[in-house]
């Protein structure tokens, strides 16, 4: 077992009712214990609820377990410990008068973050319809951005789509930059410029509108029309980008032919980077291309009004889980270095595929690193590999 790297824990107050707290934490549960996480090494994510009195009815909840306290039960403490403080009218009021066990326990969680910002983060949530403005609550929590606080400008989209992509971002950020750096995740929006004759409408409305909703989100973005300044070196920059950002591919008819957009897919798999195609293809294509293969797929559709932002929304959703995914992956092979029982060669951060092993295999090969090394043992996430699929690899 490796030592855990991320606990999520949902705070809140039992006078906010059960439809409150319980609801959010509950849509946590569901989404971080889901499918596209479970094929992380056990320990990977947990989640934790305090609510209830842990010593008295009415009391603080059970204390949460901070780096440099003392473990409970001997249980090594999380790499990353993310706190959602879910704020209502009964939380303000258990902790207005400026003393007490819960406004202890309050400044606690805000005191363990500024003590460890690399290992502690705190995202706090309002409650629909409750207003905490003036408050001590909104005081001790005042300098905290919340999560699920859309831009006015933005169109409207579900609370808990909304909540848990802002959280997994917040994390992934958190895990990757260890500490608060302002620096957001990117994601490189990969497209062509080329145009089938009767869909070129079509693929530039689809352009503004994942533009549109990223620009409504707290993601950065990277479009090589806007981003690409006079005098740059734009082979160069494209490179540097797609290896590092998280790359959302819009893949329309003519995608899959394009140079370029077969390279920017190829350099972001080599480089272990997420990688998410929106499938939007119009009358098809006459051939695929391999390299873009091995990756998530969100189809987004097209109907009389246009292209389905919810569509876009869930691809760009899954992106960032893909992002939070790979940092978690990543914890875990820091953890286990220096385990001589844990002979991994290579941590791959998704399931290998030829163009990814032959790259690994050349890297390995030329830093001497392969020699008379049997067996060569691979480790990475699941859903595992078919067959078939290990027998041509």
């Amino acid at each position: 077992m490796l030592p855990p790297v991320l606990e999520i824990y949902a705070v809140w107050h039992p006078d906010d009712g059960p439809e409150g707290g319980r609801e959010i934490a509950r849509e946590f549960v569901n989404h971080f214990h889901g499918t596209l996480f479970s094929g992380l090494i056990g320990g990977a994510i947990e989640i934790y609820v305090r609510s209830e009195g842990w010593e008295e009815k009415g009391g603080a909840p059970r204390p949460i377990p901070f780096p440099g306290s003392p473990p409970p039960n001997g249980v090594a403490p999380a790499e990353i410990i993310a706190i959602v403080p879910i704020m209502g009218v009964g939380l303000a009021g258990a902790v207005e008068g400026g003393g007490g066990a819960w406004h202890d326990y309050l400044d606690a969680i805000v005191s363990a973050r500024q003590a460890t910002p690399d290992r502690v983060g705190v995202f706090p949530g309002l409650l629909k319809g409750h207003n905490i403005s003036s408050t001590m609550l909104s005081r001790i929590m005042g300098d905290l951005q919340l999560i699920a606080a859309p831009s006015v400008h933005a169109p409207p989209e579900p609370s808990g789509e909304l909540r848990c992509r802002d959280l997994a971002q917040a994390i992934a950020q958190l895990a990757e930059q260890r500490g608060y750096v302002n620096r957001h995740l990117t994601v490189f929006i990969s497209h062509t410029k080329r145009y089938g004759v009767d869909e070129e409408a079509k693929v530039a409305e689809l352009i503004d509108g994942v533009r549109s909703i990223i620009g409504n989100t707290r993601l950065d973005e990277f479009f090589d029309a806007r981003a690409l300044q006079p005098g740059q070196n734009w082979d160069e920059e494209l490179r540097e980008k797609a290896a590092t950002s998280a790359l959302l591919c819009l893949r329309t008819d003519l995608y899959a032919t394009r140079e370029w957009c077969q390279r920017e897919v190829l350099i972001a798999k080599q480089s272990g980077m997420p990688v998410v195609i929106l499938d939007a293809l119009g009358s098809g294509e006459e051939r695929g291309c391999f390299l873009m293969d091995h990756v998530p797929r969100v189809p987004v559709r097209w109907d009389e009004g246009g292209w389905q932002a919810a569509d876009i929304r869930r691809g760009l959703n899954l992106l960032v889980d893909e992002c939070l995914k790979r940092a978690l992956w990543r914890r875990q092979k820091a953890a286990a270095m220096g385990r001589p029982d844990l002979d991994v060669a290579w941590w791959a951060p998704h399931a290998p595929e030829p163009v990814t092993l032959a790259a690994w295999i050349q890297a390995e090969r030329s830093e001497g690193r392969l020699g008379g090394r049997e067996p060569i043992r691979i480790l990475h996430p699941d859903p595992p590999l078919g067959a078939d699929e290990r027998l041509v690899l």
